[in-house]
């Protein structure tokens, strides 16, 4: 079991490696998935706010912000839903991410904070998303239960995340290859810090299951909306519910 200083020594470990990555982090992004992220990113605002079901938002809070990708997919789909979003709100422990979201966009708020701690008030936002940034979280259920503290009773918890696949089949096997073998060869050329796409790989290996992660959020109290899988289940979109 790690204690309190493991943990705040293994967190404090990882914003550093984002802020040492944050210059290129859009560009390895977008070279590494083929720029496919883009699609799981707005099948997830679309179905938020499918399930949503509203015209007015005052708070939209994206945690783990990074440079700020999801808060524009959020303000397009925002517009193609006519939803009007009265605050948008970026939340990320790095300093080096939000530098460069703060330079990319200028509707939104953008906060230094962690996901266990977040800078909101109780029952003061709509929609927490986080993508690909759960499993960097080191006190995930704190980080579930503070989302549940700050969303409004009906607001939702969306969550994108590359989540523990079965490696049994051939095609798992071929996508397992890529992830540890060649993502971290392109990352590391494009960062110049190979270290960074290595833990990639790792810390998806060492994290859960759908299945896991569905319960976690039960056990904090949400209702789980929609599951759903992408590309050969690399990528995986959940959306829960604050019960009114």
């Amino acid at each position: 079991m790690e204690n309190q200083i493991d943990k705040k020594e293994k967190q404090d470990k990882i914003v550093g490696m984002f802020d040492d990555i944050a210059s290129t982090y859009d560009l390895a992004n977008r070279v590494l998935s083929m720029g496919i992220d883009k699609q799981w990113r707005r099948k997830g605002c679309d179905k938020a706010f499918d399930i949503l079901a509203t015209k007015k938002v005052d708070q939209l809070t994206d945690v783990a912000c990074g440079t700020g990708d999801l808060l524009l997919f959020w303000k397009e789909y925002a517009e193609k839903h006519n939803v009007e979003v009265s605050k948008y709100v970026g939340i990320d422990p790095s300093v080096g991410m939000l530098d460069v979201a703060r330079e990319k966009i200028d509707f939104a708020e953008f906060k230094e904070g962690k996901a266990q701690e977040l800078p909101v008030e109780d029952a003061s936002t709509e929609i927490i998303s986080i993508s690909y940034g759960i499993r960097n979280v080191v006190d995930r259920v704190e980080a579930l239960e503070e989302f549940y503290r700050a969303l409004k009773p009906g607001g939702l918890v969306v969550i994108l995340e590359f989540t523990k696949q079965d490696k049994s089949g051939v095609i798992s096997k071929v996508v397992d290859f890529g992830m540890k073998k060649v993502l971290p060869r392109i990352g590391g050329l494009i960062s110049k810090n190979y270290a960074a796409y290595k833990y990639l790989p790792d810390s998806i290996e060492e994290f859960l299951t759908t299945e896991m992660l569905e319960e976690e959020l039960k056990t904090a109290g949400f209702e789980m909306k929609y599951t759903k899988s992408f590309s050969m289940g690399i990528s995986t979109l959940l959306i829960a519910q604050k019960p009114e």
